[in-house]
C-alpha cells in the first residue's frame, strides 16, 4: 500500500480548520474570557452600550466548553445554537465530498446566506428590546 505524499487541498484546508477549531475551544476552556484580558472587546457595544449578535459568545462558549448550558444560553442563545448546526452542516458537505459530489453543494445557496443574515439582524434586534 502506497501513501501518497501529497493530500488534495481541500483535505489539507479541512485539517487546519479543524485544528483551529480545537485549538480555539482549547484556550476557551482554560481562559474565561470574562477575567482573562486578552479577548476583543465589541466595539458597538463599547460605543453605544448596544449588544451585536455576537455580544457575549465567546463568554457563552467558554461555559458551553465547561458543559453549562443554562449559562450559556443566558449569556447568547445564538452562540449555543450554531455549534451543532455548523456540525451537521460540515458532516453533510464531507459526506458530499466523500461520494465525489461538488465540494459546496446546498450551504452554499444564496438563499441560505439571505436568511442566516436576516436572522442575525433579527436577533440582533430582539437581544436590545429587553
Amino acid at each position: 500500500m502506497k501513501i501518497p505524499l501529497s493530500l488534495p487541498p481541500r483535505f489539507l484546508f479541512l485539517a487546519a480548520g479543524l485544528a483551529a477549531a480545537v485549538a480555539g475551544l482549547l484556550v476557551l476552556y482554560f481562559f474565561d474570557p470574562a477575567t482573562a484580558g486578552f479577548y476583543p472587546v465589541c466595539p458597538l457595544h463599547e460605543a453605544t452600550g448596544l449588544q451585536c449578535p455576537g455580544c457575549g459568545g465567546l463568554r457563552a462558549l467558554h461555559q458551553l466548553t465547561h458543559g453549562h448550558l443554562a449559562a450559556a444560553w443566558g449569556l447568547n442563545p445564538l452562540a449555543v445554537l450554531l455549534p451543532p448546526v455548523t456540525l451537521a452542516l460540515s458532516l453533510w458537505e464531507g459526506a458530499r465530498m466523500r461520494a465525489g459530489r461538488p465540494w459546496i453543494g446546498q450551504a452554499a445557496r444564496p438563499a441560505y446566506g439571505w436568511a442566516a443574515a436576516a436572522g442575525l439582524v433579527l436577533f440582533g434586534v430582539l437581544r436590545n428590546l429587553r
